[in-house]
């Protein structure tokens, strides 16, 4: 099969090419994914993950993307729940290969049914955006009706999803970005708009729960944002800075299936708004993890077509 590898930690993206590899392995309660449309994170190929495995051996050539969306090929011995042919969705594991590839292998519990109205672009761009969003928000700063949100970097695949989210569950939101990002953000349901580059941090007052996935001195700054009680949440990193009467919780994104099918019918239900900026093929894809290569929105690789 066709895949996207890196084989030296030190070229980094200059690394990534087009080659070939085996087709995978279906192990225990593992299904094989023919893969439609994939989902990369730019900055995984500084995660360790993506060059040992879980005992810490080396498991280079590796194959990037934990984003996956396409059709049960193969079923591993012992796995239940999924159907050859049926259309599925979901997160591959971190210390295996990924998605960018004409197939993989994936843990059966880490994917969702996907129904026939959702296309594939769409549904590859949901799965980390969607859980870290959800989990970040419900599950670890246990946001609630009539509370307010601060939701950092807030026109991204992340924070996009959680302004929507947060809205609709009745908390006031104010989104931060770049000065371009208002619309966008303000159109997605925010109720406010900080441009970092302009606007005082501080102006955004107290809230109940801050959403980071930047980190550095906005995060730290944003634990003094934090009211009594509330919450300071981050993807980026530990923060070192935690709020005087309230927590402070990192957290990496957990695969869930049943939360992955309720995301999936808000998009078929016109709830949720999944921001697509570029679809590229597979052979463009190691080019598309230049920094330089950024546009607005996930950018999401078409591996094959439906």
């Amino acid at each position: 099969m066709r895949a996207i590898t890196v084989r030296d930690r030190k070229t980094g993206i200059d690394g990534l090419a087009l080659t070939d590899l085996p087709h995978p392995h279906a192990s225990e309660n593992d299904v094989i994914v023919r893969v439609h449309a994939a989902g990369f994170t730019r900055g995984e190929l500084d995660w360790p993950a993506t060059w040992t495995d879980r005992a810490g051996r080396d498991r280079t050539p590796s194959v990037p993307g934990h984003e996956v969306s396409g059709v049960v090929a193969e079923l591993g011995f012992g796995t239940t729940g999924l159907t050859v042919g049926q259309r599925v969705f979901g997160l591959t594991d971190w210390a295996r290969n990924g998605s960018l590839a004409e197939y993989v292998a994936v843990e059966a519990r880490n994917l969702a049914p996907l129904p026939a109205d959702v296309d594939a672009t769409v549904a590859a761009a949901l799965p980390i955006s969607g859980l870290t969003a959800w989990q970040g928000l419900f599950d670890h700063a246990r946001l609630t009706t009539g509370q307010t949100v601060l939701v950092h970097g807030a026109a991204g695949g992340v924070g996009s999803i959680a302004v929507q989210l947060a809205r609709e569950v009745g908390a006031r939101v104010v989104g931060t970005g770049r000065s371009a990002d208002r619309d966008t953000v303000l159109g997605l349901g925010a109720h406010g708009f900080l441009d970092l580059a302009a606007d005082r941090l501080e102006d955004a007052g107290q809230v109940d729960v801050v959403f980071d996935v930047i980190g550095g001195d906005i995060l730290d700054r944003s634990a003094a944002l934090v009211r009594a009680g509330g919450t300071l949440v981050t993807i980026a990193q530990p923060p070192t800075v935690r709020p005087d009467d309230g927590r402070a919780v990192f957290f990496v994104v957990e695969p869930d299936r049943a939360r992955l099918a309720d995301l999936a019918r808000r998009v078929r239900e016109g709830r949720l708004e999944v921001r697509i900026g570029s679809v590229r093929p597979l052979a463009e894809a190691a080019a598309a993890f230049a920094p330089e290569q950024r546009v607005a929105g996930r950018t999401i690789i078409r591996v094959c077509e439906e």
